[in-house]
């Protein structure tokens, strides 16, 4: 039931409500200025037909005028009751009204401006949305202009209205500067407009405001752009419009940029040429390439322009040709063709020389490009010798690139090879007078001098000149003194020396020959070659003392090893020069040499002294000399001593005499060359008929002789037990193998190294050995490991033909092990088991008795006595 009701008051006698409104017009008599009461009102008549929801927001707003909640719902709810309606609806004009009495006192809510102005952008009306804006900004402080101005700039690029968006982006940007402290309008913000500018092609202006941006140190791109790019931007942006570009100076911005952005300088020269291509000034062009790649600093800048610039060449005879063949006037522009073509074949030309100089600019001290440069004018003597002249006046030898001695020498060797002597005497006499670096070079032009000379059999002018370059100078230097000028020091300089020596053998006199070598050795700079040259020299001329001194100045200059080549020519000189007529003086050199000899340059001398004492001295000292030279070589020397020394005392002694030699160097040796050692030995007192000594020697090998590595020499001792032993010393043997093998058993580390190696694994643990039984004891595997590669070496092990060995902890009976006994010696008596077994009553053979001739080796040097 719906009640109709009047209010008691008098001044709304229209008012209508219905029942349930009651409870919300109680409340809202009480509180007439309570906000929440109207919005619980109006939340509750949310469903009420718009005219009644707009009387009740009027109510509210008629008590509560400054109310933004009221207002933001109010107009909000207005907008939407006309949002599908057309734009030329009355109903529209009702919500601008509605805004406009709003803003009598809200016009300071950026919010409700901002969804205004979009109201009047939906309905298109222009003029008016625009003044809207307007009014906004003047009415909100500047700090809320952020809020107004994207939406603003929205509106003015969306419309075709060139000027009028122009003059809103400079209020924007005149509103950005002044209000340069709030993070939201900066100057930053020029890019928006220098795009729009670019976007409605009002490039110069665009231009104007993007020289602007680029010259302000202080702007910071929005977009992440760094001064360079924007700079590259403008460049591009003033050559490629030169026609509608025409207030800026170009050429004076891009020559700025290449004073600022030195590393790419390349793309602003083609920047620049391309501009006066664009405007028509070809030449204008050309003379801006030519510059830039007299200029470029580096090698991609060059490329950059010399590729453009061939291109620009290649376009303008193709452009010519082009408009020739248009016009028909192919005869008349010839000559202009030609022109260009001739032209364009010289920039080709040019290019490695133009490189090269681009390659100078980098380094004008680099003697290698400089050398290039020369060859590039090869077959132009005017210009090799103007490049010349520059390069050894423009290269700093302290601050050179190679050595810059060769550009002196090889201007010199240039007028030599024409025929001008004089000319390149004065070169090399200037080169002499050039403060170098290193005293070598200087040297080397001294020697260069020299050669020349020699070169044109000038043989007394060349002596003349290294006389001169080896003359004490009036300050004497130290050669490494680097505070000193190369002429104080180049005195002490070996190669000027060592020619100088060379030319006084050739073509001095013995005295001044010697008195050049004395000299080098008084300054104390020769080297053991020169040491040897001076000893042959003198002995050449039959000054054997001479030398022999000189051989001794040597020594005295130099500590091993560098004094090893002279000991050695010097022993072999005295040797072949006095034999034994100076034995004693002899054995003191060998003496000398051998006090403080290294050991890796010991065994030259030890075997030089042995042999000295062979041929003219005593057989006892000769070996001597060799057990000495067993303890003073190397380590790895020692195995080849020992065999010389006993191949030389059984020479001189006869084979009984090695026997000590064998077993010190059995004590001294590593394991491996004892074991071989050893076997030597063994064969020895083979060959004596000393079976005992032979068998004691292989016992005693034994214990350094692993079964499973060393399978050769117990094969070796089985067979020697085959053939000289019987089944005691073959029960021994294998005795004794067994012990071994148990001694090298409990080496835990040898066996898994050992296993690890078999089984191809460089690194691994002891798991690896038995993949699969991880969970077992780490020595059980170790021990399956160790019995399955005992019994591989023993299958491995090759059998004698013939022949059958019976182990001890066997399967064979009683008889074949007397067989086999009988099988190894039928001279041996059988003897039976231990006595613990049942004694075997053996046949005994029939004793064969054999002589057997003593070895000439046993006798030595005797027999011929």
């Amino acid at each position: 039931m719906v009640v109709m009701a009047r209010l008691s008051r008098p001044e709304r006698p229209d008012l209508v409500f219905e029942e349930e409104d009651l409870p919300y017009e109680e409340e809202i008599m009480r509180n007439q200025f309570s906000v929440k009461c109207w919005l619980r009102y109006i939340e509750f008549k949310q469903g009420a037909p718009k005219p009644r929801l707009n009387q009740l927001y009027e109510r509210a707003l008629k008590l509560l005028p400054c109310s933004y909640k009221l207002w933001y719902r109010y107009l909000k709810a207005r907008r939407a009751q006309v949002k599908h309606r057309c734009v030329t609806d009355p109903a529209y004009e009702d919500v601008n009204n509605c805004h406009e009495r709003a803003f009598v006192f809200m016009h300071k809510m950026p919010r409700l401006w901002l969804d205004y102005c979009q109201f009047l952008m939906d309905q298109g009306r222009v003029t008016h949305t625009r003044r809207t804006f307007d009014r906004a900004l003047r009415a909100l402080p500047i700090t809320q202009h952020s809020r107004i101005w994207p939406l603003y700039l929205r509106f003015l690029r969306s419309h075709p209205l060139p000027e009028t968006a122009v003059r809103g982006y400079r209020r924007f940007l005149k509103v950005s500067l002044a209000g340069a402290l709030v993070p939201q309008l900066s100057p930053e913000s020029a890019e928006e407009y220098i795009e729009y500018l670019k976007s409605s092609d009002r490039l110069d202006e665009a231009a104007q405001r993007l020289a602007t941006v680029v010259n302000d140190e202080r702007f910071v791109s929005k977009a992440g752009k760094s001064n360079y790019q924007l700079w590259h931007e403008l460049c591009d942006l003033i050559s490629q419009n030169p026609d509608k570009v025409q207030s800026l100076n170009v050429d004076a911005i891009i020559r700025g940029g290449l004073t600022r952005f030195t590393d790419q300088l390349g793309k602003l020269w083609c920047s620049l040429a391309d501009y006066y291509i664009r405007s028509g000034h070809f030449e204008k062009a050309r003379d801006v390439y030519e510059e830039a790649i007299r200029t470029v600093m580096t090698v991609r800048d060059f490329t950059q322009v010399f590729d453009s610039y061939a291109q620009f060449e290649e376009s303008m005879i193709a452009a010519k040709m082009e408009t020739a063949s248009e016009l028909g006037r192919e005869e008349e522009d010839d000559v202009d063709l030609e022109l260009r073509l001739a032209r364009f074949e010289q920039l080709i030309s040019r290019r490695p020389l133009l490189l090269n100089s681009v390659l100078l600019r980098q380094n004008p001290h680099h003697v290698h490009e400089w050398h290039k440069r020369v060859a590039l004018h090869q077959g132009r003597p005017r210009e090799i010798i103007n490049t010349y002249t520059e390069a050894v006046q423009t290269v700093d030898p302290f601050k050179a690139t190679g050595k810059p001695h060769t550009l002196w020498v090889a201007f010199a060797k240039f007028y030599e090879d024409n025929g001008q002597l004089d000319d390149a005497r004065v070169i090399l006499e200037k080169a002499t007078k050039v403060n170098f670096k290193q005293v070598d070079d200087l040297a080397s032009v001294w020697c260069q001098c020299g050669e020349l000379e020699l070169r044109h059999e000038n043989y007394d002018e060349a002596l003349r000149l290294l006389r001169k370059a080896t003359a004490l100078p009036a300050r004497r230097a130290e050669y490494f003194d680097g505070s000193e000028p190369v002429q104080n020091r180049v005195y002490k300089s070996l190669k000027v020396w060592s020619m100088l020596a060379d030319l006084e053998e050739s073509l001095g006199t013995f005295q001044s020959t010697k008195a050049v070598y004395d000299r080098i050795l008084d300054l104390r700079i020769a080297t053991p070659q020169i040491v040897i040259n001076y000893a042959m020299f003198l002995e050449e001329h039959k000054y054997f003392e001479e030398s022999f001194k000189a051989y001794e100045r040597g020594i005295s200059l130099f500590k091993w090893p560098n004094v090893s080549d002279i000991w050695s020519t010097y022993l072999t000189k005295f040797i072949a020069r006095y034999g034994g007529r100076k034995l004693e003086r002899a054995r003191d050199l060998f003496e000398q040499a051998l006090d403080g000899c290294p050991p890796k340059y010991a065994k030259t001398l030890y075997l030089l002294y042995a042999q000295l004492e062979e041929e003219w001295g005593l057989a006892r000292h000769a070996m001597a000399v060799y057990e000495r030279a067993t303890r003073a070589v190397e380590p790895a020397q020692q195995y080849d001593m020992f065999n010389i020394y006993i191949k030389r005392a059984a020479e001189i002694y006869g084979v009984t005499h090695t026997r000590g030699i064998y077993q010190k160097a059995i004590e001294v040796l590593s394991d491996e060359h004892a074991r071989e050692m050893c076997l030597r030995f063994a064969d020895m007192e083979c060959k004596l008929g000393e079976i005992d000594r032979a068998r004691a020697i292989y016992s005693f090998c034994s214990q350094i002789c692993d079964p499973r590595t060393t399978g050769a020499f117990w094969q070796t001792w089985k067979d020697f037990e085959v053939r000289h032993g019987n089944e005691d010393t073959i029960k021994e043997m294998l005795r004794i193998r067994r012990s071994v093998q148990a001694t090298y058993n409990t080496q835990v580390n040898f066996m898994a190294s050992q296993m690890l190696k078999v089984s191809g694994s460089a690194t691994g643990t002891v798991s690896d050995l038995a993949p699969g039984q991880s969970g077992m004891d780490d020595m059980k595997l170790l021990e399956q490991r160790a019995e399955q590669l005992a019994a591989e070496a023993e299958r491995d092990q090759p059998l004698r033909a013939q022949s059958k060995i019976l182990f001890v902890r066997s399967d064979a009976s009683r008889e074949e092990l007397a067989e086999l006994a009988q099988q190894v010696n039928p001279e041996e008596i059988q003897l039976g088991e231990d006595e613990d077994e049942d004694e075997m009553d053996l046949e005994p053979n029939e004793v064969r008795l054999e002589q057997q001739s003593v070895p000439a080796a046993v006798f030595g040097s005797l027999k011929e006595d």
